[in-house]
């Protein structure tokens, strides 16, 4: 498997690469009115308004670091009815690819109940990379209110 490899707050992961549409450079965002933690806003992808949250600030609470490296990877986000949205992810140094089998992730026996889009761990030279399920990122009531906005947008 392929694997697309970023940081957040020096803590690398790893994300399925097939589920990766394009990675952007950082673009301008429209920011929205009293968004949830984590919510950094809505970009102009291809002319279709897309949901984009700030891996940094959801899960570390500080925001990304604006460097050259930082940029939005555009993936493909399930909904709870399984149809798959666009949902911009700004992530710190994601310049790297890695190809691995997914057995080579393994469990860390860790109740990981508070943060359930962080999967199994593979370990290297360079210490821990772990897997970020994103179809678990988004607590359901953040993810009704950013696909709800982007489909009202759209029509």
């Amino acid at each position: 498997m392929l694997f697309l490899l970023f940081q957040v707050d020096k803590v690398r992961y790893a994300l399925e690469a097939r589920r990766v549409v394009e990675v952007l450079p950082l673009l301008e965002l429209s920011r929205l009115a009293n968004a949830p933690n984590g919510v950094a806003g809505m970009i102009n992808y291809r002319g279709r308004p897309v949901p984009t949250i700030d891996l940094s600030e959801l899960t570390a609470g500080v925001p990304a670091r604006e460097r050259l490296s930082t940029r939005i990877l555009i993936v493909k986000y399930p909904d709870a009815a399984g149809r798959d949205h666009l949902l911009g992810l700004i992530a710190e140094q994601a310049t790297e690819l890695l190809r691995t089998e997914a057995a080579a992730f393994v469990q860390t026996g860790l109740n990981m109940d508070a943060a359930p889009y962080v999967g199994p761990v593979l370990l290297d030279d360079r210490g821990p990379i772990h897997w970020l399920r994103e179809q678990w990122l988004l607590a359901e009531p953040v993810r009704d209110l950013l696909f709800t906005q982007a489909t009202m947008a759209e029509t």
